[in-house]
């Protein structure tokens, strides 16, 4: 048995490598995953100093925006039609919405009624007193004349009676009175007749003139009312909306249609106030527009605006920092860009442009 023993302790022990070598294969397992562990933090370390040193993207968002109008009733009435639809382009001058106003046509009519009696009225001033009037005037004239030649004769026949003696002096009175008459009616006649021969003044002619010069002024004033009937757009542009129907009732002011000019695009941004020295009349860069497949687009700045306004953007730390205001910045396409539509997003890397 204890040969048995020794003969088998004998062979583990041939088996079993020395104990110096034993350890050098068990120090050099350990060095490899040190090593790839020391490469793999001195890698994130530097990643973490790149991703830290490099500069964070500032993404300036703007919008779409084209200019727009809105046409409103200038008169009160009923829509009569409307032949343009939603969508639609339309030319300059073309007819948007037609009205319907029985009264202020019926007041023209009226007006140009009254513009003739003006004008019959001045005829009449221009051509002066008819003849037959100055022949009628002229024998009341003579007439007048007559009667106080007469009533002068009979006074003298009195005053000589009474002289006498022989007419008691109311006689004479009356004879006086009559004479006095006389020449009173020799007087109007006299200027019955000369206005008869110099026909109207001076006055009444301008008056007359007035007149007319008022009627034309009214029935002008009525046909640029019945001109507004029919509301035309003002430049060839695109219906954008459509806000009656035939048959409803209109008011003065109240907007018919809302037009887009689509010939007049612009990308609108609101830049902080601490970014504006970067930009300037004049400058060009390229925006990207998502709805056109992140179609680039370069535009070019037209108008900053003169004043900065308020807007949510807050300080990042409570104190020591302010509030920023923005300054609105119109830019446009350098060229013609068929496929832009109002309302489209526009967006750049404001460190990068």
């Amino acid at each position: 048995m204890t040969e048995s023993y020794m003969e088998n302790t004998a062979s583990v022990e041939a088996r079993q490598p020395s104990a110096p070598g034993n350890r050098a294969l068990r120090g050099g397992a350990t060095a490899v995953p040190f090593a790839i562990v020391v490469l793999i933090a001195a890698a994130v370390a530097g990643l973490s100093v790149f991703y830290l040193l490099k500069p964070q993207p500032l993404l300036v968002q703007g919008e779409v925006d084209a200019t727009r109008f809105d046409i409103a009733a200038r008169v009160d009435g009923r829509v009569k039609d409307v032949p343009v639809a939603r969508g639609e382009n339309v030319a300059a001058g073309a007819v948007l919405v037609s009205i319907d106003n029985p009264e202020t046509v019926a007041k023209r009519d009226q007006m140009k009624a009254g513009k003739a009696v003006a004008e019959a009225q001045l005829a009449n001033v221009m051509a002066g007193t008819r003849p037959e009037t100055v022949a009628a005037r002229k024998a009341e004239l003579s007439r007048a004349q007559a009667n106080r030649v007469l009533a002068q004769k009979t006074f003298d026949r009195v005053h000589t009676l009474t002289e006498q003696g022989n007419a008691p002096q109311a006689r004479l009175d009356q004879a006086t009175d009559s004479l006095h008459e006389s020449e009173r009616a020799v007087d109007q006649a006299q200027s019955a007749y000369e206005q008869a021969v110099n026909g109207y003044t001076k006055e009444e002619r301008d008056i007359a003139k007035a007149n007319v010069e008022k009627a034309e002024a009214d029935i002008k004033a009525v046909q640029s009312i019945i001109d507004q009937l029919v509301v035309q757009a003002p430049i060839a542009s695109q219906v954008y909306q459509r806000n009656v129907e035939p048959g409803e009732y209109v008011a003065p002011g109240v907007p018919l249609m809302s037009l887009i000019n689509l010939d007049d695009l612009w990308i609108h941004f609101d830049l902080r106030e601490d970014l504006m020295k970067e930009v300037k009349v004049g400058d060009r860069f390229d925006v990207r527009i998502p709805a056109l497949g992140d179609r680039k687009v370069t535009v070019a700045v037209k108008l900053i605006a003169s004043k900065g306004e308020y807007v949510s953007w807050r300080a990042t730390r409570a104190t020591g920092d302010f509030d920023l205001r923005t300054f609105s910045v119109r830019a446009y396409p350098v060229q013609p860009v068929p496929e832009l539509r109002p309302g489209m997003s526009a967006y750049l890397d404001w460190r990068s442009r």
